[in-house]
């Protein structure tokens, strides 16, 4: 299952911060259709069905049903950069 590092947890808080979302909403981790083995990434207010949810404290990443093999042995990581603007980036767990 993917896990969430300390600072993807925060960066996901600040992408949150003035957004007009529900409190349960999260980041939305998906294939992109029309580019193979890419991911993109989008807030989103609820899950999709089959989509897996991860939770660390306060934060939910949604992992979409066909992602989930792609992120199962890896950790979600984000670099601090212009306000509201993050770059997450997918490390393998060791």
């Amino acid at each position: 299952m993917l896990t969430l590092t300390d600072n993807a947890v925060v960066a996901i808080r600040d992408l949150m911060v003035g957004e007009d979302v529900p409190p349960d909403a999260g980041l939305r981790i998906s294939p992109k259709a029309d580019e193979a083995g890419t991911l993109e990434v989008s807030l989103a207010s609820t899950p999709e069905a089959g989509d897996q949810v991860v939770e660390k404290e306060d934060v939910r990443v949604f992992v979409a049903e066909d992602a989930v093999p792609i992120l199962d042995d890896k950790a979600l990581d984000a670099q601090p950069g212009t306000p509201g603007h993050p770059t997450f980036r997918l490390d393998r767990r060791s």
